[in-house]
């Protein structure tokens, strides 16, 4: 197994051209070399290969859950399609199971055992399970080069909490523009609809009839409105994208130009309502956060800019700094969506013009049926936002049948990628809803990745070899002419992409690819509390509003639901302490009631997964953590498990349930069978041995020595930090003493 990327790849800029750039010829007068292409990345959230049909997929048709009729196959992508259309499809790509670490192998070219972010980053994670200060990151790597580099959009990497920068992260990491979400994950649902409304009355956020009323702003100003029509949002999603909060009305006289009782900007607020503007509501109210040049602005949720649609708010900012670039400087935008993760809430209908009326009452936002559709609807919203960011910055144009055309002249590499694979409610077959987001199975990893750009030599084809999400940081590397062994001198996890885009007869440069997730690191060994989706406990939801936002009963601290209490109450913890494992609520049901404790009892979700694949075979381990009726305890149970698996676009082979080679033993496996599992089995062990710990490196250089004693001092002292930090080596949260100590004895040894 290859630790560090191969590096002879050199990019040919004289081949690239294209505009943008004036560039200097120098003292000699010669010719000046072309400009570097500029890159935009863009990350889509949750979106697994399952959704596309470019790629031979998207869905067999599946009825339409009440009250709804008709059958639907799944999200229309034209703008997404189009590029795949004019540049490579890559169709054998692997992310990671959850969002965090796919990003961070992305931006990192390091798996997950690099920096411990095995799973989306919370509340609780320590610094040890961030994005670390000391990662050469996308963002550095290119400034090697020259390149600006902005992000918009969701960040997840690392911070706020238990981070020195705390939202500074982004700066931190190398980026000099910043337009997003540091915590990532939008809040929940506002079913009071801004404080107007008992909690629980619209399940969606906002009011769904076409009625008039009144839409109030946070700067005291409103607007009347009257009755949309019926082919479009309702009253209150109108109000709310605009930024504001919809009142109907109740108590209001009857002589209002005949709408008899309905609210106007000139009525008083009907009794006991009060509207919240500080409230977030998914993806409507956030909590921006804008950093330029290391300065960071809060942006309160009474600031416009903090209101409205997140893909809109995410691709607008975009397109006004691509837009505002000097052709002389190349630069790296990563458009990094939030759609289409759960919450999951309607869409302006204006950017979904393929699908039905779904902002009405006719959706229920915490129906996993009705999830389904909505999750397809911010999916093509998104599409539609991605097109007017091509066009609007020059990158594409629209043909009078409205086709998106990628130009070529723009000279900028175009990388469109999901992070992880679909959450399972949301899953299209014949891909497996049950072995999805979350789990190292083909839909949980298997991700589209798309690519369009002036090196790319005869577009429109697709691309059959082994990808990993780590090869897109060695293809940015590549793109700017950086010689990427002596750029990143540390352990690198990815192989080049660039030959792919220059040859179109290129074999694979990957022999194997691997994925892995589990549990990140929390003080004193910590971790999510459980939280049971339909028969499946997880400890991936990072609080209970984020269980509940999956569908979710949360059984950890603070737990509210009647059968949970009374489970946790009988195994004799309080609501408000909350079990702390999965396999606690097995536990609590068993010894709740025996008699039905086969049905009551909850399947438990990986804690920790790992899959390796060669050409034709698949290994996958994992390890849970269960209940033990004899013991009256947990029983940790490592499994392994080996699959025929395939891309056919028709009937993938797919890692499922029923086709695990392994079901009966290793002896009933053929001969061709046993050599596959026993190279497999090889190289993970290799991947997974080329991690070593290194106590006292706090930096990840390998090495303890006066640096970490310096860079110790530096955040302890001048920067007066006791909290987590990747020097907080016992895990305590804490940087102190006892961590020095460490240090101190581990000086002088060498770990790689």
């Amino acid at each position: 197994m290859k630790l560090h990327s191969l590096s002879f790849i050199i990019l040919p800029l004289l081949a690239l051209g294209g505009c943008g750039g004036s560039g200097s010829s120098g003292s000699g007068g010669g010719t000046p070399p072309p400009p570097k292409p500029n890159i935009l990345l863009v990350i889509m959230d949750d979106v697994g290969i399952d959704q596309m049909s470019s790629f031979g997929y998207g869905g067999v048709e599946t009825p339409l859950p009440p009250p709804l009729t008709g059958d639907h196959r799944g999200p229309a992508l034209p703008s997404i399609d189009a590029i795949a259309g004019q540049g490579l499809k890559f169709r054998n790509t692997w992310s990671m199971p959850e969002c965090s670490p796919g990003r961070s192998v992305l931006l990192t070219g390091r798996y997950p055992q690099r920096n411990n972010i095995y799973q989306a980053i919370g509340p609780n994670d320590l610094a040890n399970s961030q994005l670390s200060e000391y990662e050469i990151t996308a963002p550095k790597l290119l400034k090697q080069a020259g390149y600006e580099n902005a992000m918009f959009g969701k960040f997840h990497l690392a911070g706020p909490d238990n981070n020195m920068a705390g939202s500074d992260t982004p700066a931190q990491l190398g980026w000099d523009y910043f337009y997003g979400w540091i915590e990532g994950l939008p809040a929940s649902i506002d079913t009071t609809a801004g404080g107007v409304y008992d909690e629980g009355r619209w399940s969606c956020g906002f009011y769904p009839h076409h009625l008039a009323g009144a839409c109030y702003y946070p700067d005291g100003t409103c607007q009347d409105m009257s009755a949309p029509d019926l082919t479009g949002d309702g009253s209150g999603l109108l109000c709310l994208s605009r930024g504001g909060i919809f009142v109907r009305g109740f108590d209001v006289p009857e002589d209002h130009d005949g709408l008899s009782g309905y609210q106007t900007c000139d009525d008083p607020l009907p009794n006991d309502v009060t509207l919240d503007f500080e409230k977030q509501n998914a993806y409507y109210v956030s909590p921006l956060v804008i950093i330029e040049n290391g300065a960071r602005e809060d942006v309160p949720l009474t600031d416009p800019r903090a209101r409205g649609y997140r893909t809109t708010i995410e691709t607008n900012a975009a397109i006004d700094w691509i837009t505002s670039r000097d052709d002389s400087t190349p630069w790296m935008a990563t458009v990094s969506y939030s759609s289409a993760h759960t919450p999951w809430q309607q869409a302006p209908m204006e950017l979904t013009p393929i699908t039905p009326n779904l902002s009405g009452n006719i959706l229920d936002c915490t129906s996993s049926l009705h999830g389904r559709v909505i999750q397809d609807q911010m999916t093509e919203a998104m599409d539609t936002e991605f097109g007017r960011l091509m066009v609007e910055t020059g990158l594409a144009t629209r043909a009078e049948d409205g086709t998106l055309n990628y130009n070529p002249d723009s000279n900028t590499l175009v990388i469109i990628v999901g992070d992880n694979g679909t959450l399972g409610n949301a899953v299209k077959l014949p891909f497996d809803p049950t072995r999805a987001k979350s789990t190292a199975y083909q839909t949980g990893v298997w991700v589209p990745l798309i690519i369009a750009g002036p090196m790319v030599s005869e577009p429109g084809r697709s691309v059959e070899a082994m990808v990993n999400m780590a090869d897109i940081f060695h293809l940015l590397g590549e793109t700017a002419g950086i010689d990427m062994s002596a750029a990143v001198p540390r352990v690198l996890d990815a192989e080049p992409l660039l030959p792919y885009l220059l040859n179109p007869e290129q074999e694979s440069l990957r022999q194997f690819n691997f994925t892995q997730g589990g549990l990140n690191l929390q003080k004193d060994g910590g971790r999510n509390g459980p939280c049971a989706i339909g028969n499946l406990c997880s400890h991936t939801p990072v609080n209970k509003g984020v269980c509940e936002d999956n569908g979710g009963v949360w059984w950890g601290q603070g737990a509210d639901d009647s059968n949970a209490v009374a489970a946790i109450s009988n195994l004799g913890f309080s609501p408000e302490e909350g079990l702390e494992m999965c396999w606690q609520i097995n536990q609590a049901l068993h010894q709740l009631d025996p008699d039905n404790y086969s049905s009551d009892k909850k399947e438990i979700a990986t804690t920790y997964a790992v899959a390796v694949r060669n050409e034709h075979y698949k290994l996958v381990r994992n390890e849970i953590t269960d209940y033990d009726i004899a013991s009256d305890t947990g029983v940790t149970v490592n499994t392994e498990e080996l699959y025929e698996i395939n891309q056919d676009a028709e009937a993938p082979l797919l890692d499922r349930a029923d086709s695990d080679l392994l079901a009966d033993g290793e002896g009933a496996l053929t001969p061709a069978q046993e050599q596959n599992l026993t190279q497999l089995r090889a190289e993970l062990a290799a991947i997974l041995d080329s991690q070593h710990a290194c106590p006292g490196d706090g930096n990840d250089d390998g090495a303890v020595n006066q640096t970490d004693l310096d860079e110790f001092e530096r955040i302890t002292v001048t920067e007066g930090w006791s909290g987590s930090s990747t020097y907080d080596f016992n895990l305590d949260g804490a940087t102190n003493e006892q961590d020095l100590q460490v240090i101190e004895d581990n000086l002088g040894t060498t770990c790689w």
